[in-house]
């Protein structure tokens, strides 16, 4: 059975209403996103912030009502159960989110589910390698690892000295960092930074500005912040040299 804590546009949310059409037709298309731990939560909430009507499902009522007041719509339903999913409109949706982490049977019944349905762009979160694998044979179309990426970006920043980490593919990451004290008061086309340390200025921050795209005639200065892309060692290397 599925419970309402706040009403969705176009729904009564009882057994046997009709679901309405949710209309796909925009960049701000709407989002289902079950499972509200601190993962699921908080991608709702953002998602929202950008635009994205959601509708957040959790089977703990008491969940449920905690983000009844910063999610515009929330509901307590067991998602394991296509028939409970079908009373929500869940097949309307052109995406959802499965944010179940503790309860690896449920996430991976709720997943199958949505397949089943038909929902056509399904991500997933997933604990551990072997979890990631069944999700994707459920009919998730995109598995996510939250945990293991952000201990991995964290193991970069504490053995470092990067300002922040992000692996864009294996063994390629974009780095946040200061310059090195031999690039300082001399421009970046000057210094040949490709050349000479393997990696590309891709954009820089100077002191109290946004970033901007750096160019050969930009001019870097000590209190800069440069993101750059290269080889994961590579790039590493060159954080160090700060």
């Amino acid at each position: 059975m599925a419970r309402q804590s706040r009403s969705w546009p176009g729904r009564e949310r009882r057994i046997g209403a009709p679901a309405a059409k949710v209309s796909s037709g925009d960049d701000h298309s709407p989002v289902l996103v079950i499972g509200l731990g601190r993962f699921g939560a908080a991608l709702a909430e953002e998602l929202e912030s950008m635009g994205h009507e959601v509708l957040g499902v959790d089977a703990d009522a008491g969940v449920v009502q905690t983000y009844s007041t910063s999610l515009t719509h929330v509901v307590q339903a067991d998602t394991t159960n296509a028939a409970v999913l079908a009373q929500l409109g869940a097949a309307d949706f052109p995406m959802a989110v499965v944010g179940i982490g503790g309860d690896i049977e449920a996430s991976i019944l709720t997943t199958a589910a949505l397949s089943d349905l038909g929902i056509t762009n399904i991500w997933a979160k997933a604990i551990t390698m072997a979890h990631g694998r069944i999700l994707e044979r459920v009919g998730a179309h995109h598995v996510v690892f939250p945990e293991h990426e952000m201990g991995e970006r964290v193991a970069h920043l504490v053995t470092g000295r990067m300002l922040d980490y992000i692996e864009l593919d294996e063994g390629f990451a974009l780095v946040e960092t200061t310059p090195p004290a031999e690039m300082v008061g001399r421009t970046l086309g000057d210094v040949g930074v490709r050349a000479r340390y393997g990696v590309t200025v891709v954009c820089i921050k100077p002191k109290g500005l946004p970033f901007t795209y750096a160019t050969p005639d930009t001019r870097v200065e000590a209190e800069d912040i440069l993101l750059v892309a290269g080889e994961d060692d590579v790039a590493q290397r060159f954080a160090d040299l700060t």
